[in-house]
């Protein structure tokens, strides 16, 4: 297994470690609650070094992007950052990712550049999929292996990562970003993004830097509560915001439009990309099944790949995700119905082994945080 540069850290603080997407990662470190509720009402500090960042850079940078790239990535200026997906050719997603518009100050001129950012399970098969795209006069680089991340969030984000820097963190709007000096370490990204909902940003430097920058957020936040975060409250808060999860709520036979993600599916923008034909159909005559939230009132957790029935107990889709949602103290959970199921406030049965538990279809986000 890979090991990100704080691997010894996690597992100096007693970190319960998992292997996740070829990383020993941790999971958790105390009750997954308690470190779920310290990020809604204080801040948490995550690694997520084991994301994946390709760096695209040339005169022809933005079509690579945009020929791969579900949005539209004409719309960033330098500064700003894009939810967006790489379709397959079949209408499914090979991957969801950042797009990040960088400065040109390394470029040479008329270059631009931009940054990717992918699930760190898909690094290879991304990789392999620009590069088959890549026939633009642009340079793909897969910085991945020497780029830490780490993830403040929480309410006191802000006011704890604004200590270490000049940069003024509370004035980045949200998908903006900017670089400079943090924790004497230059060339940082700072970033107002995050997977939470909880608000806070997130932090690109250099392997040999990270934990420095760790440590010192962990010092500055100490008055402010901060925890160290594993990924399953990771995946606790992110389920609780209804935000789709690679490899469960998409992957590559699940389309955008079916999973509610339109609005990052520009099918007018002028660049083609692979299968913007069929989004455009899905968008015109509607799609059979879609990616709906649920809540039981049963204590028993929904788990990826459990029928969904009907009334009649017929199938009519299946679970993607599941949860106990600490915030709401209920199960919560997404999964793909067929469309006329998919209305708020209809009633469907989970099949948890051999019982049929009620849930309700309900909007998304789950939770609201001013």
């Amino acid at each position: 297994m890979k090991k990100t540069a704080l691997n010894s850290w996690h597992h100096s603080q007693g970190a319960k470690m998992v292997s996740f997407a070829g990383y020993e990662m941790p999971i958790s470190y105390k009750s997954i609650s308690e470190e779920h509720l310290n990020v809604r009402k204080a801040v948490g500090i995550f690694d997520v070094s084991h994301m994946g960042e390709f760096i695209v850079k040339g005169k022809q940078a933005l079509d690579l992007v945009q020929s791969i790239s579900s949005n539209d990535a004409s719309k960033l200026e330098i500064g700003q950052a894009q939810y967006s997906c790489i379709p397959n050719d079949d209408g499914g997603i090979i991957d969801d990712m950042l797009v990040y518009r960088l400065d040109e100050d390394q470029c040479a001129e008329g270059e631009k550049a931009f940054m990717l950012v992918v699930n760190a399970s898909n690094i290879e098969k991304d990789w392999d999929w620009i590069q088959k795209h890549n026939s633009f006069d642009t340079r793909l680089i897969n910085i991945s292996d020497s780029t830490g991340l780490i993830a403040v969030q929480g309410p006191k984000a802000a006011e704890i990562v604004d200590t270490l820097t000049d940069v003024d963190v509370a004035g980045i709007k949200y998908y903006h970003f900017t670089k400079g000096t943090f924790a004497g370490k230059e060339n940082v990204i700072i970033s107002a993004t995050g997977y939470t909902g909880s608000g806070g940003v997130e932090i690109y430097a250099d392997n040999k830097d990270i934990e420095d920058i760790w440590n010192a957020v962990m010092e500055a936040g100490k008055s402010h509560g901060i925890q160290a975060t594993g990924l399953a409250a990771r995946d606790t808060l992110r389920l609780e915001m209804g935000y789709c999860l690679y490899g469960n709520d998409i992957n590559d036979t699940t389309s955008p439009i079916e999973a509610g993600l339109s609005w990052i599916t520009k099918t007018k923008k002028i660049a083609d990309f692979p299968s913007k034909a069929l989004f455009k159909k899905q968008r015109k005559e509607g799609v059979t099944k879609k990616l709906v939230g649920f809540t039981l009132e049963d204590k028993r957790v929904p788990r990826h790949d459990y029928p969904i029935l009907n009334s009649n107990k017929e199938q009519i889709g299946i679970v993607s995700s599941g949860t106990m949602s600490p915030s709401l103290e209920k199960p919560i959970g997404m999964g793909y119905v067929q469309k006329e199921y998919a209305k708020e406030g209809t009633e469907i049965l989970i099949q948890c082994r051999k019982k049929e538990l009620t849930a309700i279809v309900r909007a998304l986000p789950f939770v609201q945080l001013t």
